[in-house]
């Protein structure tokens, strides 16, 4: 009798589990792309800091296999990254979500490669798209984002010479793309040019023979930058100060670092932080990619040790690096010139 209830109950659990299991199939696509996508791409697909979904011309030539391996391979380089922790279910749904913003059916494209005339296609290439998509097809300047667009554009000219993106786009997509054109953006229809079907094939062989941006290239970087002072406290603060002044940064606020964690007067003196701006740089940076926010305005903490006074900050290139941003790399890079510079000049 026990073992016929326990194998009741097991059988019970399992039919259970296989209900929950069935229920699951379908993840919930709207809760996914908000919670995955809406912060850049818009909760309703119109654009932000990422490019607009919703543009009926973009669905008419975008196939389900484009979106998904977009949300795979993402755009090295750029802001959109790569989601690899999305099961095939659920990035299924966030797509699903995304047609729902359109009538037009998901096209289908085969994957033959297309036969056309590369040099020819470099011809046209620099005739009618490198104004707008660069002379090597890295795209528009600035990001996409909200502060570098034109008001008038919804949409900054992507990068085509981006891995992620040739690996995402079929050679039927790319041709059904300059056919159609996008409607809303500066890009019309070739055929509006005076093109040809013929030259499309021709522009598709080019695009894929367009060589990757080396400014992808990164190295890894410690997220640090530290040094050490053969000074006193007082004394490397003091000269820490006097280096932030003479690059025409503007001290904002001094404080100890654990401020607000403890009561007011138990503060330990002895680790300390100083922020500064240069606020014409900041708004400039901030232009380029708003989440430069994070780490500006500038900071540096000093600290004694058991080995000694030392001085902290982030390492400017290694966040270029997780912000997936090659606009950014600049800043960045400047940064980190200016964070040794001062660090240097205080502890020498």
């Amino acid at each position: 009798m026990n073992r016929r209830i326990r194998f009741f109950c097991a059988a019970l659990l399992w039919a259970v589990a296989s209900t929950a299991s069935a229920q699951g199939v379908r993840p919930d696509g709207e809760a996914l792309y908000q919670q995955n996508c809406a912060a850049c791409h818009g909760s309703d697909g119109a654009g932000g800091v990422g490019v607009p979904l919703n543009l009926p011309d973009f669905l008419a030539v975008a196939s389900d296999r484009y979106l998904r391996n977009t949300l795979r391979h993402g755009r090295p380089g750029r802001v959109m990254p790569a989601f690899p922790s999305l099961t095939d279910e659920q990035a299924d749904a966030i797509i699903r979500t995304i047609r729902g913003w359109s009538d037009a059916p998901a096209p289908v494209y085969d994957s033959v490669r297309l036969k056309g005339d590369a040099r020819r296609g470099k011809q046209l290439f620099t005739e009618h798209c490198a104004a707008c998509h660069g002379d090597h097809g890295q795209g528009g300047a600035g990001t996409g984002v909200t502060f570098s667009r034109p008001r008038e554009a919804p949409i900054m000219a992507p990068a085509l010479n981006n891995p992620g993106f040739q690996q995402s786009v079929s050679d039927a997509m790319l041709k059904a793309t300059l056919l159609r054109g996008r409607r809303g953006t500066p890009m019309s229809p070739i055929t509006a040019l005076g093109l040809t079907e013929s030259d499309a094939d021709d522009l598709v062989a080019w695009l894929r023979k367009l060589p990757p941006d080396e400014r992808l290239a990164r190295t890894s970087q410690s997220p640090i930058i530290r040094m050490e002072s053969p000074y006193g406290f007082e004394e490397t603060l003091d000269n820490l100060k006097k280096a932030v002044t003479a690059r025409n940064f503007h001290i904002i606020r001094e404080q100890t670092l654990d401020s607000g964690y403890v009561k007011a007067g138990k503060e330990n003196k002895r680790q300390y932080i100083v922020y500064f701006c240069s606020f014409s740089f900041l708004n400039e940076a901030l232009s380029v990619d708003p989440r430069v926010g994070l780490f500006l305005p500038c900071r540096v903490t000093l600290q004694e040790t058991d080995k000694g006074i030392e001085l902290v900050t982030i390492n400017p290139e290694s966040l270029s690096h997780l912000f997936n941003n090659s606009e950014l790399d600049k800043y960045c890079a400047r940064m980190h010139r200016l964070y040794s510079e001062i660090l240097e000049e205080a502890t020498l």
